[in-house]
């Protein structure tokens, strides 16, 4: 077996803190979740996480004009330049502190980032500047008492506009210009949000935390002001002998140069000898007018007086501004006349930030407090996207047979699908009303049951995405655990406070049988995976497992012996042998039948040495209290994944018992539990240092210590750092990947993230090459079947393009059963390319001859192609409408036109374009009357 695992894709988080940015063509938006960086492709409708990750949490970044570089900086004031070509970090830069604001010039040419009371502006590495050293300083502007917060550049690239805390903005110039002294925006009474430059000019608008809305006109254009030219002075032959002659460069005389400059009242000589050349003209003065103030809160703050304004961007061609508030909401106003044209509340959390795209048709909002992230088309009012993580950490996954699909639970109560080739969520269960304990998927049915701490047992249906079953036991219990049975007649579930195994009845709904006999909380669950056994295995903290049979004799059991508590139980694949994972880092190999102890697997120096910032002992004595609290086993058997209360996740070898791989699943010191020795500057006589509550700039106080003794995260108004861990892993059936529920999110590991060759019902005479020979002898049917055996998508699209259209039903009715789900599926895929009709073509064949017959078709594959031609029926219906609205404007405006009575104009069009007014005459019975 592979173990070339590696980083594939990040579920589960879509936004965390920071600011969002849009690509260039505005059809993708680059979202920062945690410490790594997430492409959400919205036109395809995929997600994609770079394998990039910082060691602290991304909270700036912004996006070149080509597209080609990102600048992205973390908490701790480490920056990243990152080629999104490669996706690879080019260079890093270090500052002392948090940049709080990134932004790239228009010209490409420059980026400026805001560094406490600094502005720093760089050179931007590639052939625009000619400079490929990365991180060239150019200028620094230090000329603030308070801290940076937004900054904008002119049309030009020129001029700089930044705002900062202490309620004012500062306007910079690039190159030392003419007439030109910077200027001070002031009148604010709060900090500054945002700040921009009107487009094509030098206009101004600022906006404070408090709603206030302020422009100013400039009084001069940025055509007035001349860059002051610098023109090195030439020296004589005998002077610049002396000069190379002696060692000091620096002490010349330069009166020959003072003479000939003296002459002019607007030059000036600069300290290394060089001639600023002036204009002549007389000079301008340089000053900004404020024309109007608004103030955009009036009517939130009639309904809460604590309301913020989080986030302001602002479109500079269609001149719109969008705004997000503490209360959930953002509004949209067009400018200058500050009319408010749309007003949306998405949330019950503040929004983080909100930004518009290139064409100014969507504006994404990311809202931290929920991990939500949503981008809205305000014209037709839809969402384009709108994607949202758990609040909470999630508990446990659950493959889908197919591998298609993951299910997570979390202890926020909600139940989430998510779909591995988009990494998107696409279905959410919101019926449980406590913490979501365990999910388990039928092995041969479309249908997932999950236990919670509400005392229920839900079954949901993947058909229908409903909950059509609930089961709860005789008395109001708590269920830590939860499995389903190979054939999907038997639901059982362990409950955490009385100790018994419920078991249910799918079909009827009743329960069936309470298995008693754990002493202790049950801890996990697994059903046999064999069609033709009925084991059940469960693990208890009384040190025992019990293995049961349900079907013939329920009340029977055998009980194994432990030396610890008993945390996590997993069947081989065979069914012969069970694995058990222990308190005391051990996992154990049982067998099923004769309940002997195959092998012992010790993994406590594989959990790895880590520290919380509350732990005033070493590493190597808190190692004792970690654990791995979630195991699975490999498709074929021979491995073991675990991982726990660690960064760390093992795969085992079963019958050598020795470690094969180790993954670090995560770097980001922001979280808990990271460090490996203790900082003992933070152990004071006054306590740690490291728990000393922290102010936030909008509520009270967030302090940043947990409750005593509390293991989960919570919804309080605390905030924390989460601690590092896996609470639940598991491999997907074809073992290709491996998914891990971490702190992180949903991170998936896969062994091959290019091409891989999947062949179905292959055979030595199938080849690429066979395939395009049955295609020159016109046996269509066959160089179909072949290339569908091959399976590679490329070699598909080729043979059915040269299959005639005339030929498509005659090719499908030579078809056998088992290749039709195949080809539909691949049709699905393609609606997207220039052979629109052509395809449909294909598509409504396949589904006059087979969208009846439920046994050929898979109803996933059927959804999945309406979504498909929704998409593209609403793409199409955009431009229909656009061209039909278009075409009657122009026929109106052309009948509205003036006649010409000049005779020799009118020869001349005739003698032009006889044609067109034969048809214009054919066409419109009007026109020939005129």
């Amino acid at each position: 077996m592979k173990f070339a695992y590696k980083f594939s894709n990040l579920l589960g988080t879509v936004f965390r803190k920071g600011n969002l940015v849009f690509s260039k063509d505005g059809n993708s938006i680059i979202s920062p979740v945690g410490n790594r960086l997430t492409v959400y492709d919205l036109k395809n409708n995929k997600s994609q996480t770079l394998s990039i990750q910082s060691n602290y949490n991304i909270t700036s970044l912004d996006l070149s004009p080509n597209g080609c570089l990102l600048v992205a900086s973390n908490e701790s004031g480490e920056t990243f330049m990152i080629s999104m070509i490669s996706q690879t970090v080019i260079h890093t830069y270090k500052f002392n502190c948090e940049p709080k604001c990134i932004k790239f010039s228009p010209d490409g040419k420059f980026f400026a980032m805001c560094v406490a009371e600094l502005v720093y502006i760089f050179k931007s590495p590639g052939m625009i500047t000619g400079q490929f050293n990365s991180f060239i300083i150019e200028r620094i502007f230090h000329d603030a008492h308070e801290e940076k917060t937004c900054l904008d550049w002119s049309f030009d690239s020129r001029f700089i506009i930044v705002g900062s805390k202490d309620n004012s903005a500062k306007i910079f110039a690039l190159r030392l210009l003419e007439n030109f002294r910077p200027f001070v925006l002031s009148g604010h009474s709060d900090e500054i949000v945002s700040c921009a430059f009107e487009e094509n000019s030098l206009n101004a608008f600022l906006i404070s935390r408090n709603g206030q809305l302020s422009m100013w006109e400039s009084s001069m254009k940025a055509e007035d002001f001349i860059e002051l030219v610098y023109v090195k002075t030439e020296e004589p032959e005998d002077k610049r002998q002396k000069e190379e002659d002696s060692d000091e460069d620096d002490d010349f005389d330069n009166e020959d140069e003072v003479e000939k400059s003296s002459g002019d009242e607007n030059n000036s000589r600069d300290k290394q000898g060089k001639i600023i050349v002036a204009n002549d003209e007389e000079k301008q003065k340089f000053f900004y007018k404020r024309l109007a103030r608004h103030y955009l809160m009036d009517e939130l703050k009639k309904e809460n007086r604590n309301v913020k304004l989080t986030s302001a961007s602002y479109h500079k061609k269609l001149k719109l501004l969008v705004t997000a508030y503490s209360t959930g909401a953002f509004y949209l106003h067009e400018l200058p006349d500050v009319t408010m044209i749309h007003s949306l509340n998405i949330s019950d959390y503040a929004v983080d930030t909100a930004i518009f795209n290139t064409n100014g048709d969507w504006v994404a909002l990311g809202v931290s407090g929920a991990g939500q992230l949503l981008v809205w088309e305000w014209q037709s009012e839809q969402y384009v996207m709108k994607q949202q993580g758990h609040s909470n950490v999630m508990s446990s996954i659950s493959y889908s047979p197919d591998g298609n699909f993951i299910v997570t639970g979390s202890y926020d109560g909600k139940v989430k699908v998510w779909n591995v080739q988009s990494g998107f969520c696409f279905m959410t269960f919101s019926e449980h009303t406590s913490g979501v304990t365990g999910i388990d998927f039928c092995k041969n049915k479309k249908f997932f049951a999950s236990a919670s701490l509400d005392g229920t047992v839900r079954a949901f249906d993947m058909i229908r995405y409903r909950n059509f079953k609930t089961f709860t036991a005789p008395r109001l219990v708590q269920f830590s655990c939860v499995a389903i049975d190979y054939s999907g007649e038997l639901v059982a579930a362990g409950a955490q406070d009385v100790f018994d195994i419920h078991l249910w009845s799918l079909k009827f709904g009743k329960i069936l049988e309470v298995l008693s006999g754990h002493e202790a909380p049950v801890a996990s669950l697994d059903f046999s995976p064999v069609p033709t056994s009925s084991a059940l295995v469960s693990g208890s903290w009384d040190h025992t497992i019990k293995i049961w049979n349900c079907l013939e004799t329920s009340g029977s059991h055998e009980t194994v012996d432990l030396s610890s508590d008993v945390v996590c139980v997993a069947f081989n694949p065979n069914g012969e042998e069970v694995a058990v994972a222990s308190l005391n880092c051990t996992i154990s190999i049982f067998n099923v039948v004769s309940a002997e102890q195959i092998n012992t697997i010790e993994c406590k120096r594989d959990v790895g040495f880590s520290i919380s910032d509350g732990d005033v002992v070493s590493a190597k004595k808190s190692m004792e209290t970690k654990y791995f609290s979630s195991i699975t086993y490999s498709a074929d058997g021979e491995c073991i994944l675990a991982g726990g209360k660690s960064k760390f996740v093992c795969i085992y070898h079963v019958r050598e018992g020795i470690l094969l791989k180790k993954f670090e699943i995560t770097q980001n010191m922001s979280l808990d539990g990271m460090t490996e020795f203790i900082n003992r500057r933070n152990l004071t006589d006054f306590g740690n240092l490291a728990l000393i509550e922290e102010r936030d700039k909008l509520e009270g106080g967030n302090i940043k210590l947990k409750l005593p003794g509390a293991q989960k995260n919570d919804v309080a108004s605390r905030n924390f750092k989460p601690e590092v861990g896996v609470s639940s892993l598991m491999f997907s059936p074809n073992g290709q990947q491996w998914a891990a529920a971490s702190t992180e999110g949903l991170m998936i590991y896969s062994l091959d993230k290019g091409i891989v060759f999947d062949p179905f019902q292959m055979s030595i005479e199938v080849t690429p090459k066979a395939a395009r020979s049955f295609i020159e002898d016109r046996e269509y049917s066959s160089a179909l079947i072949m290339s569908l055996k091959l399976n590679e998508d490329n070699l598909i699209q080729e043979i059915i393009e040269k299959i005639p259209h005339k030929e498509i039903e005659l090719v499908l009715d030579s078809l056998p059963p088992a290749f039709i789900p195949r080809i539909v599926d691949f049709l699905s895929k393609m609606l997207n390319t220039q052979h629109l009709e052509f395809y449909l073509k294909w598509t409504c064949s396949a589904l006059t001859k087979f969208g009846q017959k439920n046994e050929i078709l898979d109803p996933q594959i059927l959804v999945s192609l309406h979504q498909n031609l929704n998409r593209k029926y609403e793409a199409l219906n955009k431009i229909c409408d656009y061209n039909k609205y278009t075409i009657r404007v122009i026929r109106k405006t052309s009948k509205l036109m003036p006649t010409n009575n000049d005779e020799d104009d009118a020869m001349l069009l005739v003698s032009k374009a006889p044609n067109e007014e034969n048809s214009d005459v054919s066409m419109d019975d009007d026109t020939s009357e005129e």
